[in-house]
């Protein structure tokens, strides 16, 4: 018996292994932007599964601005699209535009593909259940594990400041990146969610998400061992969350402790959930976001009295 098992954990340890090499090298593939120095990496990770806990790599590409650094670092984060089967398309979430936006504002940039997405696949991890009586709080907890392997590896690239690092998310990667934050994780000093949850139903409920009070009550429970601010940042039209339960959930965030910035823009296109991603909305979502990090850094750099 002993046997039999260890050859189905070796046969299941090659076939994930030459799934990520598959994966890794589809994703090697694709065009690089050498004015970026992207490139692909590996991060590991633990990982429980049906036979303890195991390593695994998710992947995820680095961009840099020219230099030796340190520079500060985004980590940037995929959301969750809403039919199952375009999981595999959100590829590298490579949003060029927006990245070389970062990196002339002198950012380093990291963005995972948590598991279970694109270029990492495998189990997805982050099932919330049922519509009507969704786990918010699991499904951001699981989430929340890729972007702190994703920092821990970060701490280790020479040309990161480690104690200047901002979690960046849009939609499932903003509540993701909520959730990680609550874990105090070292060196990450602010969030920045746009358009952040999970739950939303644009196709048949348009603004009306699942569950939203038990969203409310996953915020709070993230909320309330977070000590950075969070600038959020949603629009009018959102067809995932309408603004009535957006200010739900950010006074659900308040009274739990989080300090933070609530803006919703004005109407964008058809549906304002996306804006983030949109080339042409740059210039709308970019001075309140460079605002916001900017009076960050600031408030941190060395020598700053504390408030």
């Amino acid at each position: 018996m002993q046997n039999r098992l260890g050859r189905f954990r070796l046969v299941v340890s090659v076939m994930v292994f030459a799934q990520w090499q598959y994966l890794a090298n589809a994703a090697e593939s694709d065009p690089i932007a050498t004015d970026l120095h992207e490139t692909v990496v590996a991060v590991p990770m633990m990982e429980k599964g049906l036979f303890g806990t195991s390593q695994r790599e998710i992947v995820a590409t680095t961009y840099m601005p020219d230099g030796a650094g340190p520079f500060p670092l985004i980590v940037l984060s995929h959301g969750n699209p809403p039919n199952a089967h375009d999981r595999i398309k959100v590829g590298r979430y490579r949003k060029i535009t927006q990245i070389r936006e970062f990196v002339r504002m002198g950012f380093a940039v990291i963005v995972p593909i948590r598991r279970g997405y694109g270029a990492t696949g495998g189990r997805f991890a982050e099932n919330t259940g049922s519509c009507r009586a969704p786990d918010f709080e699991a499904a951001g907890a699981e989430a929340a594990k890729d972007l702190l392997a994703t920092v821990a590896f970060a701490d280790t690239l020479p040309q990161i400041g480690r104690d200047r690092v901002i979690l960046v998310g849009q939609s499932a990667g903003g509540f993701a990146s909520l959730a990680a934050a609550s874990y105090a994780p070292k060196g990450v000093i602010a969030v920045v969610n746009f358009s952040g949850g999970r739950g939303g139903r644009p196709a048949t409920n348009p603004g009306d998400p699942c569950a939203p009070e038990r969203m409310a009550d996953a915020i709070g429970h993230f909320a309330a061992t977070t000590h950075i601010p969070v600038f959020w940042h949603y629009v009018q039209n959102d067809l995932y969350f309408s603004p009535d339960v957006v200010r739900t959930w950010f006074s659900a965030f308040q009274a739990a402790g989080g300090h933070g910035q609530l803006v919703i823009e004005q109407p964008f296109g058809r549906d304002g959930h996306g804006m983030f991603a949109v080339d042409s909305a740059i210039p709308i979502w970019e001075p309140g976001f460079e605002r916001f990090v900017s009076s960050v850094l600031l408030s941190t750099a060395p020598g700053t009295p504390a408030p």
